[in-house]
């Protein structure tokens, strides 16, 4: 163990499923726990892109003197029983539990376990002003963008699980709730403690960063998450690029494959894989003098992050018709809310609305790698049962 922290054994114990949320802890813990060693339990995900964030991230953790435990929490039917089971003892010595998505399943059912009498929350991006929300109007935990829809039979199954860690998550008497987020919350949830993620860990450890003259672009997974047309996206990023001058395309990490390709070909921006956060990676630089954005974390964290220097944050908003038919009605106005309560960032408007690109068109060519794929990993099957339903949580 590092010098930079002392051993807190068991009392600590954090839940992080991906890079942003064990940024969070890694900030949470130099805010509020100086030279304190917590556990923290990585549930990894399949996707390779995201394992090897948390590789990079688990590193930097452990170098400030944390001891991090990594379980494959989805590789395989019994994976979620084999992960359960491993760390219920810890669950029921831990006295603070520190976690970074509420609306995980996966974190929802560890929350029936744990007796702890400290309950923290850090940010899961934009997720966490819905679930501030949520709580503070007694609703139950749902993604943003499934709002609206029917619950599946994974939901109806778990739904149990999912309203008693809601009640898991409500102060009383006996135990205390925490939420540590650099996101603006309109509504607080009475008797639920807010501390301010400045982004100061990040800032102490990177940079300051080298400025580049020109622009990068920040990608979004909204089309994966089936909120905004692909053809529109595209159109979209083409037309930003063109007018702000971008050559680089920092990709979200969930972003498809097959997207990025057609993103490089048909838009002449270099494509990066980032490997850790992009907070971090703007921080070490080199970066662009101006970060363009669609409504995203980023637009609430990267201003933070380069605070002191001269990089501006400039948001694009979504256009209503880039929307898909499959999205929640709730989509336009929180993403709306997402830009219109950002601070430090310039607000651009779509000035077209985009027609869907033409895949036989090219306007240039860059330099794309394509990540590797997930071989040897397997999925997990649709197992009866809560911890059946959490694996695809």
């Amino acid at each position: 163990m590092s010098p930079r922290a002392g051993n807190a054994g068991p009392h600590t114990l954090a839940f992080v499923e991906s890079p942003v949320q064990l940024l969070n802890v890694l900030e949470w813990a130099h805010a509020h726990a100086p030279g304190v060693g917590l556990t923290l339990v990585v549930l990894s995900p399949l996707d390779p892109m995201t394992r090897g964030q948390l590789r990079r991230m688990s590193d930097l953790a452990r170098d400030e003197g944390h001891e991090v435990r990594w379980e494959e929490a989805r590789g395989g039917p019994l994976a979620p029983f084999q992960t359960i089971g491993g760390l219920t003892g810890l669950l029921r010595r831990a006295r603070r539990v520190v976690l970074g998505d509420p609306f995980s399943r996966y974190v929802q059912l560890l929350l029936t376990i744990t007796h702890a009498r400290d309950l923290v929350v850090v940010d899961d991006g934009t997720a966490t002003m819905e679930f501030v929300g949520q709580l503070a109007r007694g609703e139950r935990l749902v993604r943003w963008h499934r709002k609206g829809g029917r619950p599946g039979p994974r939901d109806v199954i778990f739904a149990p699980v999912s309203a008693s860690a809601r009640r898991r998550l409500t102060p009383s008497g006996s135990r205390r709730i925490e939420i540590f987020s650099s996101m603006p919350m309109e509504e607080t949830p009475a008797g639920v403690t807010v501390g301010a993620n400045a982004f100061a860990w990040t800032r102490a450890r990177f940079g300051p960063p080298r400025i580049t003259k020109g622009a990068d672009m920040v990608g979004t997974s909204l089309v994966e998450t089936g909120v905004v047309d692909d053809g529109r996206y595209l159109e979209a990023v083409r037309a930003l690029a063109k007018t702000h001058g971008a050559t680089r395309y920092f990709a979200h990490r969930r972003e498809s494959t097959d997207k990025l390709h057609r993103l490089a070909v048909e838009t002449g921006l270099e494509i990066v894989r980032p490997e850790l956060p992009l907070e971090l990676i703007a921080r070490r630089g080199p970066i662009g003098r101006t970060i363009l954005s669609f409504p995203s974390t980023v637009v609430h964290t990267l201003p933070l992050a380069l605070s002191g220097t001269e990089v501006r944050v400039a948001v694009c908003d979504i256009d209503p018709a880039w929307l898909t038919e499959n999205a929640s009605p709730r989509a336009q106005g929180f993403l709306s809310g997402v830009t219109g309560t950002a601070r430090d960032v310039h607000r651009l408007s779509p000035t077209a609305t985009p027609k869907p690109a033409d895949p036989t068109e090219s306007a240039g060519t860059a330099s794309f790698t394509a990540p590797p794929g997930p071989a040897g990993l397997t999925g997990p099957a649709a197992t009866p049962g809560a911890a059946g339903a959490v694996a695809a949580g």
